[in-house]
C-alpha cells in the first residue's frame, strides 16, 4: 500500500471499489486455498470459495464465514468443466456484479512411480492441473477485462519446475504448464483491458503432507536455504502481494525458502502439501 494509505483506499485506488470480489479455487478444505480466503478477508474482501464436491464440509465452511459476519458465496463443481466455469462466472456476477481477483489454487497431487504410469494417469492430472486453471483463467480473466477496473489473476504453480523430483512425472508436467499458462494469460488478457494482471506463485514445501515422517520432515527443512517449511501464511501473502501490486504481471515467483536456487546437502528433497480440489 501507499504511504498512509488504509485497506479501503486501497481497494478504491486498484479496484474502484471498498469492498472487491475475490474467488479461491479449491478454497472450501481447511488447507492452502482456504488460508487465501481469510487473508483476503482481512483485507475488506468479499469472497467466493469453491468446493469440488457439494457437501456438508464445503457448506460448513460457507456457514462458518457468514456466521462471522463476512460476505461470501460457495460454488461447486469440476475446475475442468467449462459449462461449470461460465455457470460460476454468472453465479458471481449475479451475486456481487463483479469480479476482481481469481486465484487458482485448485489442484491434485499424488506420486506415481515412472513404471506404472499410465495415460490416464497424466489425463487426469492435466485436465485438474492444467485445463482447470487455464478455463478459469480465461473466462474470469475475459469478464475482468470487460470492467473498467479491471482485475488480477493469481496461478499456484509449484517450485520443482525448476528442479524435479522422482516418481511425479503427470503431477510435474501438468504443473509445469502453469508459468506459460501464466505468460500467455498476461499478453492476452492485458491487450483487452490493460488493467488486468496475471501472476503466479510457485511455492515450496508449505503444510508439508501428514503422511510425512519426522526424519524425512527435517530432511526437508535442511535442504531449505530458511530452514524451515513455508506456512500457508506465507503462500497467501505472495499471493495477496500479486494481486494488489498494480505494475507487475507475468511473473513467477518462487516462495520456497530458496529450494530454486540451492539443493542442500540432501538427495531426499521431494515435499508437498496436502492438496486437493475442494
Amino acid at each position: 500500500m501507499l504511504p498512509n494509505e488504509s485497506t479501503v483506499q486501497r481497494n478504491e485506488r486498484l479496484f474502484r471499489c471498498e469492498s472487491p470480489v475475490v474467488m479461491v479455487t479449491g478454497s472450501a478444505a481447511p488447507r492452502v486455498g482456504r488460508r487465501v480466503i481469510e487473508t483476503f478477508l482481512s483485507e475488506k474482501f468479499r469472497v467466493v470459495i469453491h468446493s469440488h464436491h457439494a457437501d456438508k464440509a464445503a457448506q460448513q465452511a460457507l456457514d462458518e464465514l457468514t456466521a462471522a459476519g463476512h460476505t461470501a458465496m460457495l460454488i461447486t463443481g469440476a475446475v475442468e468443466d467449462e459449462a461449470a466455469v461460465t455457470g460460476w462466472v454468472e453465479q458471481t456476477f449475479e451475486r456481487f456484479g463483479r469480479i476482481d481477483v481469481l486465484v487458482c489454487s485448485a489442484a491434485i497431487w499424488d506420486p506415481y512411480p515412472l513404471e506404472k504410469t499410465r495415460t490416464a494417469d497424466y489425463e487426469r492430472f492435466f485436465r485438474v492441473n492444467s485445463l482447470g486453471t487455464a478455463l478459469c483463467g480465461q473466462h474470469f480473466g475475459l469478464a475482468m477485462a470487460k470492467q473498467t477496473s479491471g482485475g488480477a489473476i493469481v496461478n499456484i504453480g509449484d517450485w520443482a519446475m525448476a528442479r524435479p523430483y522422482r516418481d511425479f512425472l503427470p503431477y510435474l508436467i501438468s504443473k509445469g504448464t502453469i508459468e506459460c499458462c501464466t505468460r500467455s494469460l498476461a499478453v492476452e488478457l492485458a491487450h483487452r483491458n490493460p488493467l488486468v494482471r496475471v501472476n503466479a506463485v510457485m511455492p515450496g514445501p508449505i503444510q508439508l503432507a501428514s503422511g510425512i515422517s519426522p526424519e524425512r520432515q527435517a530432511k526437508i527443512v535442511q535442504a531449505s536455504l530458511l530452514k524451515r517449511a513455508g506456512t500457508p501464511d506465507d503462500l497467501a501473502q505472495a499471493v495477496l502481494f500479486l494481486a494488489t501490486s498494480p505494475f507487475i504481471t507475468g511473473v513467477c515467483l518462487p516462495v520456497d525458502g530458496g529450494r530454486t536456487i540451492w539443493s542442500g546437502d540432501s538427495t531426499d528433497v521431494s515435499a508437498h502439501p496436502d492438496c486437493e480440489q475442494g
